[in-house]
């Protein structure tokens, strides 16, 4: 048997052997109440009976003993007798619960066990009740069974101790199961002083066996001497007071070992109530005691305080730092609001709450005596309550340090922001220096300003406050090149912190600066060069903290933008003629996948560019993305709006990211750019292979399909808000186009005007485009005048300027597509490479089939390794040799660099190596990974 079914069973039959030993010479019925009493003790039982059948031809069962609640209360209830009329009649062990009052709903379960005759006859049986409508646990029941079995045979024993004897034979399970336990029993003579110890107790508290009789005197002389004592008080009070004797304590063998054992014991009293024998069991408790002294040990020198104290609030252990904590080293058995925490009536009341509450509890708080912060946490436990005092108050310190910067640094950004804004309204140098002289000087405590920009190699005055004539002059006369702090700054771009004139040169030019003793210079950046600086000067000397300088140099860039904008304005429409050249493509490419035409009308004549842009990217497998944008207004800041939206636009095309993605991104963009721009945009991806056309439009004009029998179609595309206040996700619209069939983008600004409306708009435009059917580059080209002429005569300009773009939807022919679907192992990387030959050959492309036939085994094998299916692979002829592998998986494959030493990763390398282009798009349903190769001349 295992160590822990032995346990088990030590523990289930060392009642029985107790009641053995303690019922020799005993009646029945005192057998029966003894055994009763270990019942409803073992499963902390409310009460118990005892009914037993009457004699032969009886039916009816009769109390015989009790336990616990007055036995009439329980014997009267029908719902009782029932349960235990049952047990009898099915003969098995039967739980059931009943209700005690009537009045009210609380319940207890009644578990009845029967009683075997020796005839195989039930001829009683033996209840419990325990509160509660839940069972007794299994073990619990089992214990039940087994007292019931040796309650049945030993009062069915005529020579009572015969039969229960049996049991406890050297040679039987439980005495095997005893000695793995390390448990023993014992009985003490109280009158003759007699001791009795089976072979287990003898062997675990190492007396000698060959001794033919023990004694007290023997007990006495294995105990621990400095356990003697209060050994001897537990056993003189359980005979006083006719209790339960229970002791844990230290025995010196005879082989000079030490170990830890718990006696547990029961008074046999005599006729008269007299104490005449004491029973019961021993345990060697020394590995457990070891454990839970270690347990202890962990807890003494624990970082945190802990302390531990019993319902009376009575301090029962304490740590090194608990006791550090109370003041005293003496704790044990001390009332807890006796020392430093009697101090504290905040703890106490959350004490006091925990405790009823039976819930734990945290909290921080400053402790008296050594004035620190703790986080302390009240666990509540079946005997008391623990406490556990982690010191905060380091951490609590970095909170509120960072509480104080946070808090400066959101006055900062709001005296910034405050800061940008005036100065964004200032249009002239004086409306700079009456802004910061307002609101700077007075923040900083300052007495005075200079601003000073660069002139033809020499320092200009802008504006100055709180100087003399005479130094303002001097500063006048300084050119770029003399050495002094103001042209160090310009230079440099680097600010100076001057605090006190011990600090300056006597040359300098600070020194005539008669009145100041601190100065703060600080460079005005323009795009591309310092353009002056700005001198904050103070009366007194001054220390500039870690906290002020970022401040001034935040200032300096405000200042420097804000001088810098009237000159940006005289450099707007030079910026502009050099934008318009870059916003829209110079021509449109030439695609296998579609045919465009585009037209733009600038706003109301104007030289520079207007809101409008377009464009048409190619991207991987002769997909085609058609791209028609709108910024209201025209001028510089549209221009440079548009110039950052396109370039953004074909970076995330380049990236294959879906259309209602792409749109995601450029609505972030557009928020970063400022909430005062409405953009609206239309993006269409077209696929040549399907004829599938995937648009997305935020705030965008619908687009409208003229279909190859002529008629037109206004798409109703969901209706998003523009970008920048859009709220993403953005709604994408499918549809299929058959070949030929013209898709038709362009600007609000074409349709409406001062004159027309949109309705109207849209009718003239559809009107301008029934039954057009361009057939080459140049019948688009006149379908674009054609319309733009038709919808904005020259007496009708727009305002923004307006931008038309047709494009004719082309398909790759069937023979120049091939696609195959691809097991998933090992396998498939040969297949693919056999699909590759045979297609290529088809093709008369021999020249690509090398590798050709890498990328595709290396891009299968990749999906084998590192994805999963399904996998199919396909390879198209257009512009290029397009080979693709398609997945299920989501991830995105990556170049990594692999060293000379490993086996593998160089996958992807070898496909960039070989292909003109590579990338990866996402599908529904996985991903593709596209590489592109030149076809040959």
């Amino acid at each position: 048997m295992a160590i822990d079914d032995a346990f088990a069973a030590a523990s289930e039959e060392e009642r029985l052997r107790i009641l053995a030993a303690a019922c020799a010479g005993l009646s029945d019925i005192e057998v029966l109440q003894y055994a009763l009493d270990q019942a409803v003790a073992d499963l902390h039982a409310l009460s118990g009976m005892v009914h037993w059948r009457g004699p032969t031809g009886s039916h009816e069962l009769r109390l015989v003993v009790a336990s616990g609640l007055p036995p009439t209360d329980l014997s009267a209830r029908g719902d009782i007798r029932h349960a235990i009329s049952r047990a009898l009649d099915d003969g098995v062990l039967t739980f059931m619960p009943v209700t005690l009052d009537a009045g009210t709903d609380h319940s207890v379960m009644l578990t009845a066990v029967p009683l075997d005759g020796a005839s195989g006859a039930w001829v009683g049986v033996l209840s419990v009740l325990t509160d509660g409508p839940a069972a007794p646990p299994s073990e619990r029941r089992a214990f039940l069974q087994a007292l019931a079995s040796w309650l049945a045979e030993r009062c069915g024993t005529s020579e009572p101790g015969n039969g229960p004897a049996r049991l406890w034979q050297s040679d039987s399970h439980l005495q095997r199961a005893l000695e793995a336990a390390k448990a023993g029993s014992w009985e003490w003579n109280i009158r003759t002083g007699e001791v009795h110890w089976d072979e287990p107790a003898q062997t675990i508290l190492g007396v000698d066996p060959g001794i033919d009789q023990y004694d007290i005197d023997t007990w006495v002389n294995v105990v621990h001497p400095q356990d003697l004592p209060r050994v001897m008080a537990a056993k003189d009070k359980a005979v006083r007071t006719r209790s339960l004797y229970e002791i844990e304590y230290r025995v010196c063998r005879a082989d000079g070992t030490t170990g830890w054992m718990h006696a547990r014991g029961r008074l046999v009293l005599d006729e008269q109530g007299e104490p005449v024998r004491m029973i019961g069991t021993v345990w060697d408790t020394t590995e457990s005691r070891i454990a839970r002294e270690s347990a202890g040990r962990a807890l003494q020198y624990m970082s945190d305080a802990f302390l531990a104290v019993d319902g009376d609030w009575r301090i029962v252990f304490a740590n090194l730092d608990g006791e550090r904590l109370l003041g005293s080293t003496d704790l044990h058995g001390r009332l807890l609001w006796d020392l430093t925490a009697g101090d504290l009536p905040d703890l106490r009341a959350r004490c006091l709450q925990a405790a009823d509450d039976r819930t734990p509890a945290s909290f921080d708080m400053q402790w008296p005596s050594d004035q620190r912060w703790y986080h302390v946490r009240l666990v509540p436990v079946p005997d008391g309550l623990t406490f556990y005092f982690a010191d905060v108050t380091e951490k609590r310190l970095r909170d509120a340090e960072r509480a104080a910067a946070e808090r400066a640094t959101a006055e900062r950004a709001a005296w910034t922001q405050e800061m940008t804004r005036a100065l964004s309204e200032a249009v002239s140098a004086q409306d700079v220096v009456r802004i910061i002289t307002e609101r700077v000087l007075p923040t900083f405590g300052a007495a005075g300003l200079l601003i000073v920009t660069v002139d033809d190699d020499r320092l200009r005055i802008v504006g100055a406050v709180g100087h003399s004539p005479d130094f303002l002059r001097r500063i006048e006369q300084h050119a770029v090149l003399d050495r002094s702090v103001l042209t160090d700054v310009i230079q440099t771009g680097v600010p100076a912190f001057i605090e006190s004139r011990d600090q300056c040169l006597e040359t300098d030019l600070l020194e005539a600066d008669s009145g100041m003793n601190a100065w703060a210079v600080l460079p005005l950046m323009v795009p591309g060069h310092p353009g002056g600086c700005c001198v904050i000067s103070f009366e007194r000397p001054r220390r500039f903290t870690g906290e002020g300088r970022p401040l001034v140099t935040a200032l300096s860039g405000l200042v420097g933008q804000a001088l810098a904008r009237a000159r940006m304005y005289d450099m707007e429409h030079a910026r502009a003629e050099e934008l318009q050249r870059l916003l829209v493509p110079r021509e449109l490419p030439s695609l296998p996948g579609v045919t465009a035409a585009v037209r733009y009308l600038a706003a109301d004549g104007a030289p520079e560019l207007g809101g409008a842009w377009y464009d048409v990217i190619p991207l991987s497998s002769e997909r085609v993305a058609l791209v028609m944008g709108d910024v209201r207004g025209h001028g510089v800041p549209q221009a440079a709006t548009i110039g950052r939206l396109r370039t953004a636009a074909r970076t995330l095309a380049d990236l294959e990211l879906p259309p209602d993605d792409l749109l995601v991104h450029l609505n972030d963009l557009v928020k970063e750019l400022g909430e005062h721009l409405h953009v609206t945009c239309l993006y269409a991806v077209y696929d040549p292979t399907n004829g599938e056309c995937t648009l997305v439009s935020a705030g965008h004009p619908p687009p409208a399909v003229v279909h190859p029998d002529g008629t037109v179609q206004v798409l109703d595309t969901p209706p998003d808000l523009r970008l920048g206040a859009a709220q993403p996700p953005f709604n994408p619209a499918e549809l299929r186009l058959p070949e030929g069939a013209l898709l038709v983008l362009y600007t609000d600004d074409l349709i409406e005007s001062a004159h027309r409306d949109m309705d109207d708009g849209m009718a003239e435009l559809t009107r301008l485009l029934t039954g057009a059917l361009p057939r080459s580059r140049s019948d688009l080209d006149r379908l674009c005048d054609a319309v733009t002429q038709g919808m904005r005569p020259e007496r009708q300009q727009p305002s923004d300027g307006a931008a038309l773009l047709i494009a004719r939807t082309l398909r790759l022919a069937p023979e120049d597509v091939g696609s195959w679907s691809l097991p998933e192992n090992p396998i498939a990387a040969r297949e693919a490479r056999e699909h590759v030959r045979e297609q290529l050959a088809g093709w008369r492309l021999d020249d690509l089939v090398p590798t050709t036939e890498l990328v595709a085994s290396e891009l299968v094998a990749n999906v084998i390794r590192h994805a999963r299916g399904p996998i199919r692979l396909r390879l198209l002829r257009g512009r290029t040799l397009v080979c693709e592998v398609s997945d299920g998986s989501q991830t995105t494959p990556r170049i990594r660099r692999a060293a000379d030493t490993d086996e593998g990763g160089r996958g992807l390398q070898l496909v960039a190596a070989v292909s003109q282009r590579w990338g990866t798009r996402f599908t529904a349903d996985g991903k593709c990974i596209w590489a592109e190769q030149l076809l040959p001349a």
